[in-house]
Order: C-alpha cells, then sequence, then structure tokens
C-alpha cells in the first residue's frame, strides 16, 4: 500500500473512542417519516463502514483475472457453445500471476471462475462444462485452486467473481432449477478454497441457451455468502461495495461512499432504488439534495474496474495496445484519488502467463508511485495549532486527527523552508464518517496566499495533481462539511514528470502525424512492425500511408536516456475516393460522411429528438475501387457521452450497389455499453467488393438513435 510510505501529520488532539460507539450508525441508517433535512445530514455524517468495508477500502489497488474460454476464442463474451477441448494453456502458472501482482502495488487477486459463457475454471460437479473436459492436464486440473495457493504463498487476499449469467446451463431461465444450480457452483467455490476475501457479482442478465432470461434469487445468493464466508465482501450485484458505474477507470470527482442507493439486490433493496430512481450509474448518490429525498442511507463505497488493455480477455492483437503510464497513472489518481479501490484487470494469455508487456507496465506503475510518495514533505511542518500526543488506534496508519470544532475551519502550516510539490494528499477518518462537502488548499508564495487547489468530497483518500509549486506554507480549509471534519492525513508530495506515449493519426488521404504532450520529445517510427529504437526513422513531420501499414513508434527525452512505452496503430486502406450513397438519417452538422473522415474526434448522428427514426439505421458506403476485404472496424463516438453506441448489427458488401451479400447477420459488439472502444471484427474469409453497408439493429442503452465515430474496412495487403 503507498500509504505505508506516508507520515502522519498530528494536527490536532481528538478524543479517540471505538469507530462503531452509539454515535454512529454502521453500514445504514433510517430516516422517520417527516425528519428534517438538518437531522438527515447529522445522521448522514455518523454513518460509518463495517469492518470488512473498512479493511476492504484500506485494499486501495486490488488485480482482476479474466481468464477461460474466450481467451483461446479471442472473444469478449462466448455464447455457451464453445467447447471444453479449445482450453488448454501450455504453460499456465498461477505464481507468474500472483508474484507480479503482489510486486506492483496489488493486494487482492479476483478471478473469472465462470463468466457469462458458463465455463468453470474449475472441477465443478455441477456441470461438465469446465476445465475437467478439457485437454489440460488431462482434465486433472483446477484454475480456482492454483491460483488460491499462490496467494497464500504470497500472502494475497482472494477473491471469486461468479457470473450469474450462464449461456451454456439447461436449466438457464428455468428459475428454481437454475437457481439451485448456481448455489450448487457458488457453494463449492465458497468451500472448497479456504477463505474468500471478495465474491464479485455481475450485473449483465441476458438469455440462456433456450432463449428464456433467468430471474436471480439474491436472498439465497447473499445467505449463502453469509453462511459460509461470512467475512467477505460482496461486490456490484452486491451489498457491500458498488460499482462505479463506468470501466473507464475513473470515479467521480464528487464520491460518496454515504449513498442513497439501495446496496444489492433484494427485493427491499430494488423497491428503494426504484422509488429513488437511482443506479449505480447515476452522477449524484449522496448529495444534500439527494439526502432530502431520502428515506434511508448506505455505507456503500465504489470499486473502480478498468483493464490494462483496451479487452477485459487476453487478444494477441492487443499486445502493443498495453494502456501508457501516463494513463495507468491517470486512472491511479482518479480512482484511488477519487475515494475508490481500484480493481485493474491484467487477462492472462493462451500460454496462461501474464503477458511481458502487461507485467513491464505493472513494474513501470509501481516505480512511479514509489518514487512520488516515498517523501512527505509535510514531515516536519509546524502547524499554527497546538500539537499533542494521542493514542489512536492501531490500524489507523496515519496516527492522529484534526477534528474541527467549527466550519469553515483552517489548519495552517509553516513547511520550515521552501518545499516544492505536485501532488496533494487529504483522508478523512472514515470510521468516523464521511463529511467533508467542500475544501480548498491554499500555499504562501511570494508573501501571500494563493489557492491551489479546491474540490468536493475527500473520504478514505483525495489526491489532487497541481502544476509545480513552491512555497513555504500550506492551509487547509475546510469550507463546508456536515459536520466537524475529522482529517487523518495530510501530505505534500513531489511526482516525477511523465514522459507520454506518442499518439499516431492519420486523416483521410492517408497523412500521418505523431505527436505527444511531452515537451521537445525525439520521436521515432517504424514501418515494418519492428520495435522503434533511438536509430528508427525521425519524425519530423506528417508523412503519406496511402495504401495502410503497420506504424510503431516511441518518443524519447533526455538525449535518449529515457523513453516511452511503443505505441502501434495499424491502418488499412484511406478513405479519399470513399463517399456515404445512402444512410438512414442524419442530423445538422452530424451528417453521415463524418463517419468516413478518417477523424475519431467527429461523427454521424441520426436525429436524438423531434421526429426520430427509430432502428434499423444503416450506412451505405462507396470506396470508389475493388477491394479484397478481410473486416471492417467500428469506432464510437469519442469523448465521456457513449449515447447511440452500437450493440447489434449486420453488415453487407456488394461489387456493384445493387446485390448485397450478408456477411455477418446479427452480430453483437459484447460489453460496448461498459467498455466503448473500437471493435475489430474479422471475416471467415476475405470478399472482393466496392462497397459496404452496416445495420445497426439495436442500440446499447436501448435509444432509439444512433451515433458513430468512424467506420472502415480491413483491406488485405
Amino acid at each position: 500500500m503507498i500509504a505505508r510510505f506516508l507520515f502522519s501529520v498530528i494536527l490536532f488532539l481528538i478524543i479517540s473512542g471505538s469507530a462503531y460507539s452509539q454515535n454512529t450508525f454502521v453500514k445504514r441508517v433510517d430516516f422517520e417519516p417527516g425528519e428534517s433535512l438538518e437531522s438527515k445530514i447529522h445522521k448522514a455524517a455518523r454513518v460509518v463502514p463495517t469492518q470488512e468495508q473498512y479493511e476492504w477500502q484500506k485494499l486501495e489497488m486490488t488485480a482482476f483475472i479474466h481468464f477461460g474460454i474466450n481467451t483461446f476464442t479471442g472473444r469478449e463474451w462466448g455464447d455457451g457453445t464453445e467447447s471444453p477441448e479449445i482450453f488448454n494453456p501450455t504453460q499456465l502458472d498461477a505464481r507468474q500471476w500472483v508474484k507480479n501482482l503482489k510486486e506492483a502495488g496489488m493486494k487482492m487477486v479476483i478471478i473469472t471462475a465462470k463468466h457469462h459463457d458458463g465455463f468453470c475454471l474449475w472441477p465443478t460437479k455441477t456441470t461438465d462444462h469446465s476445465v475437467a473436459s478439457s485437454p489440460w492436464k488431462k482434465g486433472k486440473g483446477d484454475v480456482v485452486k492454483e491460483l488460491r495457493e499462490a496467494c497464500h504463498e504470497f500472502d494475497m487476499k482472494f477473491g471469486v467473481y461468479l457470473s450469474p449469467w450462464d449461456r451454456n446451463a439447461e436449466y438457464y431461465g428455468d428459475s428454481p432449477a437454475y437457481n439451485e444450480f448456481f448455489l450448487n457452483q457458488l457453494t463449492e467455490l465458497l468451500t472448497w478454497y479456504g477463505k474468500v476475501d471478495e465474491v464479485w457479482f455481475d450485473g449483465a442478465n441476458g438469455e440462456g441457451p433456450n432463449g428464456k432470461k433467468q430471474i436471480y434469487d439474491w436472498d439465497a445468493y447473499y445467505n449463502k455468502i453469509e453462511e459460509l464466508q461470512p467475512n467477505a465482501v460482496v461486490a456490484v450485484v452486491g451489498e457491500d461495495v458498488r460499482w462505479v458505474g463506468t470501466e473507464t477507470g475513473y470515479g467521480r470527482e464528487t464520491e460518496w461512499s454515504v449513498t442513497a442507493l439501495a446496496p444489492g439486490a433484494r427485493p427491499e433493496m430494488t423497491k428503494i432504488k426504484e422509488e429513488r430512481g437511482l443506479n449505480a450509474q447515476s452522477e449524484d448518490l449522496g448529495s444534500r439534495d439527494v439526502i432530502e429525498k431520502a428515506d434511508h442511507l448506505f455505507w456503500y463505497p465504489a470499486e473502480v474496474d478498468v483493464s490494462i488493455r483496451p479487452g477485459w480477455f487476453y487478444h494477441e492483437e492487443e499486445d502493443n495496445r498495453v494502456k501508457s503510464l501516463a494513463k495507468m497513472v491517470d486512472i491511479y489518481f482518479n480512482s484511488v484519488g477519487l475515494n475508490s479501490v481500484l480493481l485493474l484487470n491484467i487477462p492472462p494469455d493462451k500460454r496462461g502467463l501474464i503477458h511481458e508487456n502487461d507485467v513491464a507496465r505493472l513494474k513501470e506503475l509501481k516505480s512511479y508511485l514509489d518514487k512520488t510518495f516515498s517523501r512527505n514533505l509535510m514531515a516536519g511542518a509546524a502547524f499554527s495549532q497546538a500539537i499533542q500526543s494521542q493514542t489512536v488506534p492501531a490500524d489507523n496508519t496515519f496516527g492522529a486527527a484534526w477534528k474541527t470544532n467549527q466550519i469553515p475551519a483552517t489548519a495552517e502550516a509553516d513547511l520550515v523552508g521552501t518545499k516544492t510539490f505536485n501532488v496533494i494528499l487529504l483522508q478523512e477518518d472514515i470510521t468516523k464518517g464521511q463529511r467533508v462537502e467542500k475544501f480548498r488548499v491554499e500555499a504562501y508564495i511570494n508573501n501571500q496566499w494563493k489557492s491551489i487547489a479546491s474540490s468536493t468530497t475527500i473520504g478514505y483518500k483525495k489526491l489532487l495533481r497541481i502544476p509545480e509549486t513552491s512555497a513555504s506554507g500550506v492551509r487547509l480549509i475546510i469550507e463546508e462539511a456536515r459536520d466537524n471534519a475529522i482529517i487523518s492525513n495530510f501530505g505534500l508530495f513531489k511526482a516525477p514528470e511523465i514522459l507520454t506515449d506518442p499518439v499516431i493519426r492519420r486523416n483521410k488521404h492517408g497523412e500521418v502525424t505523431i505527436a505527444t504532450e511531452t515537451s521537445h520529445p525525439a520521436i521515432r517510427y517504424t514501418l515494418n512492425s519492428s520495435e522503434p529504437t533511438a536509430s528508427s526513422i525521425e519524425y519530423k513531420g506528417p508523412f503519406l500511408l496511402k495504401d495502410g501499414g503497420t506504424v510503431k513508434a516511441r518518443s524519447f527525452i533526455n538525449n535518449y536516456e529515457e523513453e516511452s512505452g511503443v505505441v502501434t496503430e495499424e491502418f488499412f486502406i484511406n478513405k479519399s475516393k470513399w463517399k456515404v450513397i445512402d444512410q438512414s438519417d442524419e442530423y445538422g452538422g452530424y451528417s453521415a460522411d463524418k463517419a468516413i473522415d478518417g477523424n475519431t474526434g467527429t461523427m454521424w448522428h441520426t436525429p436524438w429528438q423531434g421526429d426520430v427514426t427509430s432502428h434499423p439505421h444503416y450506412i451505405s458506403v462507396d470506396m470508389g475501387e475493388k477491394l479484397k476485404i478481410n473486416g471492417f472496424y467500428y469506432a464510437p463516438r469519442a469523448g465521456e457521452n457513449k449515447s447511440g453506441t452500437t450493440a447489434k448489427y449486420s453488415f453487407f458488401v456488394s461489387k456493384n450497389g445493387n446485390k448485397w451479400h450478408k456477411v455477418v447477420d446479427h452480430g453483437e459488439f459484447s460489453n460496448i455499453a461498459n467498455n466503448p472502444i473500437k471493435q475489430n471484427v474479422e471475416f471467415i474469409k476475405p470478399y472482393k467488393a466496392r462497397y459496404f453497408k452496416f445495420v445497426s439493429h439495436e442500440g446499447a442503452f436501448a435509444e432509439d438513435w444512433i451515433s458513430m465515430g468512424e467506420i472502415g474496412v480491413m483491406n488485405v495487403r
């Protein structure tokens, strides 16, 4: 944990006591009919986590392992028809997984024991669709067991993901029979492998092999966990930990752990959610406006899940698309640094090993965080208020805390000399509740106080990145809070500069540009799929790549002593001859030709208000010449708003624009609602065509309209 490097700043004496005294409400508080907002806020300030939730929050960084049938099919969501015969990792080594994750700073590993395809990574007695029917270890292997043993060896916590949605189970859709089937699987996982620290339930609920949907018995599921693993936290569709609402790796700037969002899926909680109109993706879960309308509040902290690669399962074509160090650091600050726990997915490859590129990135991240938090520049600071010692709980890493006696309140510190920093850390003592609603930090620069940072909630941890600042003093000003704030840590740190990875783009006419945010770097690139080095082609300006190809680039600074990661972009035929010949509809400046302009920053969008055309939507394109194509790609609109994204589609090709051949019939972009990234679809065989048509049958968010950032074909070169 990064926290072990921090030095406690003792600010003011408070009387220590039990975290769960009579003045607190553990996990839940219920309001009386007609209770005033003032009274509700007073109680909201005293909702606290259970001991299990508190221990979970302190983990800060945990690891997800997506591994299974999809690893060998190249899919994100299997359909349940896959043969266990294809599951055959050649070098599976759970120790390699856990050792690297431990060294990266992770504190727990959660494995997809069963994903939506229904394939079980343990030799379950409930179905033949498992490792027992695979050639791996001649059917005698147990991935879950090997991971559990590795976690024990390396002193890592252990969790299991078990998908309620099962696209293979014959009982799925027959609610009583399937619920018994699922409970048997859950029981095996909770009794065969010792202590389980987290149980992760996915919210996906689609059709089974019989075309039916299942009514899950959440009461029975939760009760079984309480019976067999009472100290485990239950996440996502669980009663202890909530999904943050996206799979981008970013939490909310205002992240309340005390929320009106009811946890889990028991009937009572489902009713509360429906009454309040809240879900995990709601932007506001705990403001005063929300509390005023609420009848209950819950301690329901956020978990931020994201993959180190574009996809959740391993895909060989993503080996050079591992997230950059700059992106990983940004994710850390926007998850752990926004009052959440980061659940980072690192998918093993077909060998059964974490790929070398992923391992390298994890090591870079750990090194960067170690360098950032190795020295707290607040150590030795002299505060304006009297400092007194006190006895603190043994599990309070940061020692004493500053409890305000009024709001607004200010803690001012002399740094004893000028200190240079660019990161601010703040923490509340959440064992007493989450209270801060608004604060700012000021620095004493050139004999005057200047505001350098401000935000809303703090919670377990708030990390603020600011421009490099040199100051002789700092002060924390709590501007608004639900009661007297209890600040358990205040730190200043100097984070190293990150050499950002280059960004490679190509326009409609085939012109390639390479750029990076780092000032005055040297950029080298290759066009032959080799790794760029200091002796590769130097980028001096845009160049043409009309017929497509693979561009790899790397940036350098400090006379080539420091280098970025390698960025790879594969381009296909340029679109200079392309034109849209037909489309279902278009709106204003979001014309259909924006989908083929080579710029993912623009988009095609159909009307979303007034007279709205509903699905199916389509776009037909004349490529200007006959090409041999073996696939297509679809990119959702850029930015945070993904409204209009397609989920189900068909794809057609034609030689003359009149007679169409259906290449893909009702295909699916699996999980695109939660992970809206560029989708590459390869055909079973190549086709010669001059025209193509893309048809959107269904949107990812059940909307009538469509949006599209870019669409193109993969030509055979």
